[in-house]
């Protein structure tokens, strides 16, 4: 019975599982922050360029409250 316990206690096959699944949900965990981190920034670089497209067409670019827009 104690060699059982002992072979029990020394088998760390599903250690490397669960050290990887612990990594893959700290990446995604850090993937989620910064992409909710640049989400503004990156709403007004692409209304910026929109914007600029507009006005090279002669239009003006209004952009609305929920976040669309258009030229007119």
């Amino acid at each position: 019975m104690a060699d059982l316990l002992k072979e029990f206690l020394g088998n760390d096959l599903g250690a490397t599982a669960i050290e990887y699944g612990l990594i893959a949900a700290l990446v995604s965990i850090a993937a989620v922050v910064a992409f909710g981190a640049t989400g503004e920034t990156i709403l007004e670089a692409f209304s910026g360029i929109t914007e600029d497209f507009c006005t090279a067409i002669g239009k003006d670019y209004e952009l609305t409250d929920d976040g669309n827009g258009s030229c007119s």
